[in-house]
Parts: C-alpha cells; sequence; structure tokens
C-alpha cells in the first residue's frame, strides 16, 4: 500500500505539462496550453492543459483530470499503476508498507481475492524456473512449442507441481486464508474435508485484466509418464472477481499495439496469442475458446474500431461462429476475416514460418466479411435453391445488424453484385429485419417494464399514473408546461362533493423539508431546477470544506462541509445524484484530520468523475462584491461563508419544494386521483404542507437577500 505522504509527494512533483508532453505535442495558448487529443481522433486541438491547475482536457470528447488521471486513461493502469509509474519518472522511492492484521482483515475479499492471486502467479513462476520438475516438465513443454524466455516472462507463464496440494500447504504456510483459496477457485476442497490444487500437474496461463491484475489462470494438462500434451485444459471457476464474459486473454499485453496498429486480431486460445507475440504481431488477444460476448467486444471497441477474426477450423466450424460476427457488425466494428491453409491454427502455423512471412499472410489474406460468407455459402449451396435462399437471408441478417445505416448501403451494393439480385429486393429484406428486430426489442423491453411492475409494493387501490404519458382522452385540456404557476385554494378542484376544502387550521404547521416523504419522481433528471442548487453546494464543499464557518454553541469549530452536511440531515434531505454523496461523504471523513484540504483532496482524487468535477467547480474561484462598483475592495467568498453558504442550503430546500409542488400538480391532472377521496386528501394535505413551509423559507430568504 503506498502511504498518503509518498502519493502526496508523487502528486506534487508529477508537473501536468511535463507528464502530457510525453505523449501530446504542446503548443502555448495563453496561459495555457493545447494540443491535439490522444484519445479521440481530434483534426483540430482540443486537448487543454492547464500548468496552474494541473489539469488536462478535451473539449470535445471531455477526457482528461490531473497527471495521475492522465496516466490511468492513455496507459489504462490502475490508480495505483499510475503513482507507481509517475514515481520512477521522478524516481521517488516507494515504500510500500505491510499491512497490519487489522488492515489486512478492513481490505475487501475482492482486493484479498487479488493479493491471493498474485501470489499465486509468483509461485507458480517460480516453480516453473526453480525446482527440478519445473524446469524438466513445465519448461520442456513451452520450449517444445517455441516460446523464448522473453515471451514466457511477458506472460508470466508457470508451472504447478504434481503434487495435489503444494499450493495449498505453501498459501497457508505464508499466511493466506482458506476461504481465499477457494473462493478464487485455486483449491477446492474433497469429500474428506482436505485442499486440494486445482491445476496441479500443469502449465499455467495467468488471465491479466485490463490493468494487468491477475484474474485468473488457465492450466493444460501434461501427461507425466510421455510428456505428451493432451487438449484439455482446467480454467478459473467463474468468481466475484472473475466472469469468463468479460475477460480476453492477452487484452493487457496488447493495448498499446491494438491502438498504434488501429487493428484487432481475434483467436481461440492461450498459445495461439503467444506465438503471433513472438512473430511480432502483438495486437492479438484470445476469447478463450468461448463464444464471443458484447462485454468482449466493447473492451476491444475502447482501442479501435477494426478487427480481424483468425479462423483454424473447417466450413463447419467457421459457420458455428457466425452469431459473433454479427455481434462484432451490431457493435459498429469494421471485421474481417482470414483462414489460415492446411487447417493450421495461429499456433502451429507460427511454428513453420518465419517472422516476416507470417506477418506477410496476415496483411495479403485478410478478406472483408461479406465476400468471405457469400464466397463460403456459394461453394456450399452449389445450385440448389434451398440452401441459396437461407445464404441470402443469412448475409441479409449481418447486414441488418450494422448501426450505420451508410455502411450498410455499401455492402447491399456489393452483396446484390457478388449474388446477382437486385439491390432494390435485398434492401426490403434488410428493412423487415431491422423492423422485426426493433418490434422484438421493444417486447422486451415491455415484458421487462411489465416484471417490474408487478414486483412494485404499490397498493392495489391506489392508482400510479405516468405523468408523462397521459392519454388524450383523459387529459386535461390545458398543456403540461416546464414552469406551472402556483395554485391556489381555489385553483385545486374537489375531490367531491362531500369533500370538506382543507384550511390551514385543518393542518400543524412543521417548517421542515424532507426528500423521504416526496412527490418527487424516482428517476430525477440533471434539469431539474434544485439540482443547479445542489451543484452550488457541492461547490462550497469542494473549494471551502475543511474552512471555519461558525461555532457551536460550546464553541466548537464548524466548517463548512459539516455545516451542510447537518442542515440537511436536520430535515432528512438526500443530495440528488451519488457522485455528490460521494462528495460530501468523503468530506466528513476527511474534515477531521491535520492538514486536510478539501480543493486539494478532490482534485486530486482516485476517482476521476470526481477529480473533473472538481476541476469544473474550482473555475471562477472569486466573485465580485456589491461594494465593488462603488470603489470598494473586492470581497471573495471565503470571506463570506457564513452568508453564502445558509443562504444557499435555503435556496436548495426551496427549489426541492417547489419542484414537488409542481409534481403535485401534474399529478391532480389525473381524474383517478379527483375520484379517489383518500388519496386525494393526502395529496392535498401534503400540498397545504409544502405551502406553509414554502412561505416560511421564502420570508428567512427574503431576509438575507444578497445582490
Amino acid at each position: 500500500m503506498i502511504d498518503r505522504a509518498t502519493v502526496d509527494r508523487i502528486i506534487d512533483a508529477a508537473q501536468i505539462v511535463d507528464v502530457v508532453s510525453d505523449f501530446v505535442t504542446l503548443s502555448k495558448a495563453g496561459v495555457n496550453y493545447k494540443g491535439l487529443c490522444p484519445f479521440h481522433d481530434d483534426r483540430t486541438p482540443s486537448f487543454v492543459v492547464s500548468p496552474s491547475k494541473g489539469l488536462c482536457k478535451c473539449f470535445a470528447c471531455g477526457k482528461g483530470g490531473n497527471a495521475v488521471h492522465f496516466i490511468m486513461e492513455h496507459e489504462q493502469l490502475s490508480y495505483p499503476d499510475a503513482l507507481r509509474y509517475l514515481a520512477k519518472k521522478y524516481n521517488i522511492e516507494i515504500k510500500e508498507r505491510e499491512l497490519s492484521d487489522e488492515e489486512k482483515q478492513a481490505q475487501s475479499e475482492r482486493e484479498s481475492m487479488f493479493i491471493v492471486n498474485e501470489w499465486a502467479c509468483q509461485f507458480f513462476q517460480d516453480q516453473l524456473s526453480n525446482t527440478v520438475d519445473g524446469r524438466a516438465i513445465g519448461m520442456a513443454y513451452f520450449r517444445s512449442r517455441g516460446f523464448r524466455d522473453d515471451i514466457i516472462k511477458k506472460f508470466c507463464l508457470g508451472f504447478s507441481p504434481t503434487q495435489r496440494d503444494a499450493l495449498a500447504k505453501e498459501a497457508k504456510n505464508k499466511g493466506y486464508k482458506e476461504s481465499y483459496l477457494l473462493s478464487t477457485g485455486l483449491c477446492y476442497k474433497r469429500e474428506n474435508g482436505q485442499l486440494q490444487d486445482r491445476f496441479f500437474g500443469r502449465v499455467i496461463f495467468p488471465v491479466h485484466t485490463l490493468s494487468g491484475k491477475v484474474v485468473a489462470f488457465g492450466g493444460r494438462v501434461l501427461d507425466a509418464a510421455t510428456k505428451g500434451v493432451s487438449v484439455k485444459y482446467q480454467n478459473s471457476p467463474e468468481s466475484s472477481i472473475y466472469s469468463k464474459k468479460k475477460e480476453l486473454y492477452g487484452l493487457f499485453q496488447a493495448k498499446q499495439a491494438i491502438v498504434k496498429q488501429d487493428l484487432c486480431f481475434l483467436v481461440e486460445g492461450y498459445t495461439d496469442v503467444i506465438s503471433m507475440h513472438q512473430m511480432g504481431v502483438e495486437n492479438v488477444v484470445s476469447s478463450s475458446g468461448t463464444a464471443l460476448t458484447t462485454d468482449q467486444i466493447r473492451m476491444i471497441h475502447r482501442f479501435t474500431d477494426n478487427i480481424t477474426v483468425l479462423y483454424d477450423g473447417d466450413a463447419a466450424g467457421i459457420k458455428a461462429s457466425e452469431r459473433g460476427i454479427d455481434m462484432l457488425l451490431a457493435e459498429g466494428m469494421n471485421v474481417k476475416l482470414l483462414l489460415l491453409p492446411d487447417g493450421d491454427d495461429p499456433d502451429s502455423f507460427a511454428r513453420k514460418h518465419n517472422a516476416t512471412e507470417y506477418q506477410a499472410y496476415l496483411n495479403d489474406h485478410q478478406t472483408d466479411f461479406i465476400k468471405f460468407k457469400t464466397d463460403l455459402l456459394l461453394k456450399e449451396a452449389q445450385g440448389d435453391p434451398i440452401k441459396l435462399s437461407r445464404l441470402i437471408n443469412s448475409i441479409v441478417h449481418s447486414i441488418s445488424v450494422i448501426p450505420d445505416e451508410i455502411t450498410r448501403s455499401v455492402y447491399v451494393k456489393q452483396s446484390a453484385l457478388m449474388l446477382g439480385l437486385e439491390e432494390r429486393t435485398l434492401a426490403i429484406a434488410i428493412a423487415k429485419e431491422i423492423t422485426k428486430a426493433k418490434e422484438e426489442k421493444q417486447k422486451q423491453k415491455e415484458r421487462e417494464q411489465n416484471g417490474a411492475i408487478r414486483n412494485e409494493e404499490t397498493p392495489p387501490s391506489i392508482p400510479v399514473p405516468d405523468i408523462h404519458h397521459i392519454p388524450q382522452d383523459t387529459a386535461v385540456p390545458f398543456p403540461v408546461t416546464e414552469d406551472i404557476p402556483p395554485l391556489s385554494e381555489n385553483d385545486i378542484p374537489s375531490a367531491h362533493p362531500d369533500v370538506a376544502p382543507i384550511t390551514s387550521a385543518d393542518i400543524p404547521v412543521e417548517p421542515q423539508v424532507s426528500t423521504e416523504n416526496t412527490y418527487l419522481p424516482q428517476q430525477q433528471t440533471n434539469d431539474m431546477a434544485f439540482y443547479r442548487k445542489e451543484l452550488l453546494l457541492i461547490q462550497m464543499v469542494i473549494r471551502h470544506g475543511e474552512k471555519v464557518m461558525c461555532y457551536t454553541e460550546d464553541e466548537k469549530p464548524l466548517s463548512v462541509a459539516e455545516y451542510i452536511h447537518y442542515a440537511l440531515k436536520e430535515d432528512d434531505i438526500k443530495l440528488h445524484t451519488q457522485l455528490h454523496t460521494m462528495i460530501l461523504e468523503e468530506a466528513m471523513a476527511h474534515i477531521q484530520e491535520e492538514g486536510f484540504c478539501s480543493e486539494r483532496f478532490f482534485l486530486n482524487h482516485s476517482d476521476n468523475r470526481i477529480s473533473m468535477l472538481a476541476f469544473e467547480l474550482c473555475d471562477d474561484k472569486y466573485q465580485l462584491s456589491k461594494y465593488h462598483s462603488r470603489g470598494q475592495k473586492i470581497t471573495s467568498e471565503e470571506e463570506r461563508l457564513m452568508e453564502l453558504v445558509p443562504h444557499l442550503i435555503d435556496d436548495f430546500k426551496l427549489a426541492i419544494i417547489k419542484e414537488d409542488l409542481k409534481q403535485i400538480l401534474l399529478k391532480l391532472r389525473n381524474p383517478a386521483i379527483l375520484s379517489h377521496q383518500e388519496e386525494y386528501m393526502k395529496i392535498m394535505k401534503h400540498y397545504k404542507e409544502l405551502k406553509d413551509i414554502e412561505c416560511i423559507l421564502s420570508k428567512e430568504r427574503g431576509d438575507r437577500v444578497i445582490s
């Protein structure tokens, strides 16, 4: 663990212009610097670096942050690894202390599982290089595949001893808990209750996350008698840190090459990836022998739009992979296919050719998916009209999933020419497929919504109308507007002739506003009026959170963050977004720490979302006072905190009330409410309470108006 003092030294040393200049050519632009954004195809400089704030931001794609976040995004590293990268750049020694027993216990299960996996990976590597069996069995296998030492080290390949509990015993001796050996899948329990290694007697292929953490293992079986290799693999089971459908073998080692080449090769197995690296082709990943998933495709899409799928099977195997191709197309990828000769796979083909021949073959034999698919299926059809019809339908479906309309039209022209059909015929068939897919998607959405409605704990006697979709035959004749004027008691319709009008005497006034008992919609949006008021409160927390604003009755200092926290808690008010809640909670957690500076803390936060929000809210830090025009001195925010913060809190409460009142008026437009006496009385009582609170708060706010 990197301690806080070391983190601060790294952040202080890392000059944003210096760090970004390693990857982007910058030119002076006033007090800032500008350059082409490294995170998207930037044709005009939109990437701005501010040396005074220590931050950077692209005003086209929105990516940026401080020096640590820039390295995290550019190099695809975790926060600790980005700190280590910068520490190495500035020659800062990192002393990572051993965690105490209490800290080990406090660590999350997820982090503990990663620690155990990292230890196991080092254990397997040590067994491969430094034991007799490792060199005689494991290393002999890798040598038989032609793997060089640098490649073995690059992919952290290892060997698990033939003893069935070697890893389990060593792990226990090192103090690792049995529960984590089981949860990571490194071990399992036999019927007699004893721990057994999952990968005993196998060569090991660690699987890394995008940031380089060891998340799982693959173990290939070796025959101890003949040193022959069977094709059976043993893989880590699914766990809280590992989902096979979300990981791609080799992506950690390939990501930079993928970006540089703007192309990703997709293969099937571990050894295929490793062999291609030996041939100088590093932009390659593997789906580990499983069907390609949407999560895996989106991971690749972060680095490139272009993918070439390498097949090593026969036509039947290729046809079985058609679903994967369609999924790639549906995600907007540009797909090419490549079939290796004589049934070779990338691994066996690599052992028959040198690097130059290998790369030349890959470059010369990539084929567009439509041409590849059409040629393959036409050979299979061989004039059979039924098979030809299936071929056309298959191609139509593949084209229909492509999201870009222009790309679809290009493929329609190409396919029509190859199949000898009219473009119009194909276009109509594709349009039908698209319509069918949309209808199915809508049906699925309705099924999910109906299921969600059935699960809601809503009293059956009270209707829950959707104010955004009021049927035309039930809607009242006046339009819904953004700003609805408040109703007086005379404007509100009676629910029933027998219902007496509500007066002030009927409702006890308690001037508290709460977001617990409210008619605000569950799915709140940032365009609601009170969101802007909430943002101003968070701005105060970030800029001045640790500053003393006032003193309590017993003379204890009260900071800005504490004042806002207690003021909201007093009325049970919750913030609008989770990010704002996180900021206030973290400010409260650190407010008593010596030397804590809220602005510095949030500008350099490990969560880039918080850092970027702090960046936005720390602009225009000083405002002119109302006396500036008279030649008086400029008054800063910090000097007016006791005046500003309570005013902003009142503004926030008022904005919530006004939004709640607006939602009540919208709700009262539903005739079902008017005919339901009990529900009507409940809503009207709440409306009256809010109007009285609004009046009180408005009066208090008016006594403290700041021009």
